[in-house]
Parts: C-alpha cells; structure tokens; sequence
C-alpha cells in the first residue's frame, strides 16, 4: 500500500501555509512535503509538525527567486558561491525540521553560457552538496523535469539522472521520481520504475493532462500502485498536484484508487 505525503506548496493553498499542516493531518496524512521552508522559522514549521503528528519527508535546496521565474541554480556557473550558501542553509532547516532528504532543482540553462560548463557547474556542485549533506545524515535528490513546462530546464529524463549521478560519484545521492513529468518526457513509467528502483528514493504523482488528481487523466495509477507494492518500494509518494477543484473534494482518489489496485 503506497505511503501518501501531502504537497503543500499545491495543496490545502485555501488556507495559509501553516494552517495547512491542520488540513493535511485531518485528511488523513501522516506526511507532508513542500517546496521550500525558507519564507518561515523552523522553530513555527517545527510546532506545527508536532501538533498534529506529521512527518516531513522532503523540501528542496533554496532555488533562486522563484517568483522571477528561476527554478534551481545549481547549473549556474555565476551563482556557485550562492548555491553553496543555499545548502548550509537548508541543511540548518532539515537538522531542526527532522527531514531525511533535499531535493535539489538544476535549473535552467543560462543563456549565452557554453553547455560543457553548465554540465561541470552542476556536477561540482552536486558533489559539494552530498558531501554537505552526507556529513549532516542526509540524502540528495535530483529531479528530472518536464521541459514543456519548464522550457530550458537541463534536467529532464531518468536516464539522464542516473548517468549524472554515476559521475558526481556520491553514495547519498537519489533520484526524485516525478510521475508527472516523467509521463510528460518519456513514458515507460513501469519499466523505468522497475530498472532504477535502487536509484529512486521518493516518488511523485499527479495525472496528465492538467497535473491534477490521480484518477483523472492518462495514468494508470491502479497498476502503478501494484507495481510499486511489488517491486518493493518503501518510501513515501508526494502528492503534487493540482487539485481540480477543492483539495478536500478531490481526496477520494486516494482510497478509490489503491482499492483497484489490491
């Protein structure tokens, strides 16, 4: 039976941040994830984790200004010593917060920047960032992307992921499998899953089209669920999507779905 931890940088964003964790508890989950922790204290995220009995399973490195449109930097040859910083200062969040993971998002290509470089800037700082993290007793995750939606992002296949992390060389380092963009890019969900489970140590959902529910799109979650309970995945399946209409009015998927799927 898939473990399910709740999104919620995308869902329960009715309520304000911290008043999501409540809503998240009350639905039922027992886990949540986000994007990024940075915008609150940890000591507040801290309390409201242990009000309501949630684990946090995964937030990301600082990624540049999100709002102006950057999604990761470490692929950036100008922005080295500012990625660094960012990983000290998550590694302070996940030590208070309890987390076992960071993901880190590539980013997009910067324009005008030789494509060799860009490649070395994301494996030297890769391997600064599990080295970092491996002496705090956490693991580094790297997240192919879907290039429709994200257009430049340098990190978009499985394949890719896996041959990145054979050269930074790092024993803490994972993928983050997102079935969404992974539907988006390439497909062959099943026998992606199957070849590089010993590589994935989180998974994400959503449906395709419109990134919304499972249930409602293209993705044949029943049997995915099955293929994950057999080929024994352990970890946890963030809930990243967007709610079609409420959150709360969307969450039978959830039982509907691993139902079929038994």
């Amino acid at each position: 039976m898939p473990q399910f931890a709740a999104n919620l940088t995308m869902l329960f964003t009715e309520l304000p941040f911290l008043d999501r964790f409540e809503a998240a508890a009350g639905a039922g989950f027992k886990a949540v994830e986000f994007l990024f922790p940075y915008a609150y204290s940890a000591a507040d995220i801290k309390q409201r984790l242990d009000a309501h009995g949630l684990a946090l399973v995964l937030h990301n490195l600082p990624a540049g200004d999100w709002d102006a449109g950057d999604r990761g930097m470490a692929c950036d040859p100008g922005r080295v010593q500012e990625f660094r910083a960012g990983v000290a200062k998550a590694i302070e969040y996940a030590n208070l917060l309890g987390v076992p993971q960071l993901n880190c998002l590539a980013g997009k290509a910067p324009a005008g920047v030789d494509e060799q470089l860009i490649h070395q800037t994301l494996v030297d700082n890769l391997r600064f960032a599990a080295a970092a993290l491996k002496g705090a007793g956490l693991r580094l995750l790297i997240e192919p992307i879907n290039t429709f939606d994200i257009p430049g992002f340098v990190l978009s296949r499985t394949e890719q992921a896996v041959a990145l992390i054979d050269e930074v060389g790092a024993d803490n380092l994972f993928v983050q499998y997102d079935i969404y963009h992974a539907q988006r890019m390439e497909g062959e969900l099943a026998a992606t899953l199957q070849k590089h489970l010993a590589r994935i140590a989180h998974i994400q959902l959503a449906d395709n089209p419109g990134r919304n529910e499972p249930g409602t799109g293209e993705i044949n979650y029943p049997f995915l669920f099955a293929l994950l309970d057999r080929i024994g995945y352990a970890g946890w399946m963030g809930c990243e999507y967007r709610p079609a209409t409420s959150t709360t009015a969307g969450l039978a998927w959830r039982e509907r779905l691993t139902a079929l799927s038994a």
